[in-house]
């Protein structure tokens, strides 16, 4: 079954694959597929805008450092998206067999 290929960016969405915020290596969430890049990169400047104005409140703000761990996820979410697009945009080859799998085969043949 071979997916067929957007014949334009604006028909491209989300792969869903990019995990952020990860408890030791199991990540808590992952981008969702299926979205629209177009929204997924609007989404993004917006969490990243919000993560810049926190980050300039922490460095003036030395009484709580609750801006900068709201900036920190902020800007995971907003990095997990555009991870998301990126991977939408660029197409990924096909797989090819390693040197293992292709040593293997040539012994069983």
């Amino acid at each position: 079954m071979s997916k067929e290929i957007p014949s334009t960016p604006s028909d491209l969405t989300t792969i869903g694959f990019p995990p952020f915020l990860y408890n030791s290596d199991q990540a808590f969430f992952n981008v969702r597929s299926g979205i629209p890049i177009i929204n997924a990169l609007s989404q993004s400047s917006d969490l990243l805008s919000l993560a810049k104005s926190f980050a300039e409140d922490a460095a003036f703000n030395r009484d709580t450092d609750r801006q900068a761990w709201a900036a920190h996820y902020l800007t995971v979410m907003g990095k997990a998206l555009i991870d998301d697009v990126i991977q939408a945009l660029i197409p990924r080859p096909g797989r090819t067999k390693t040197e293992s799998e292709a040593d293997l085969s040539e012994r069983t043949s």
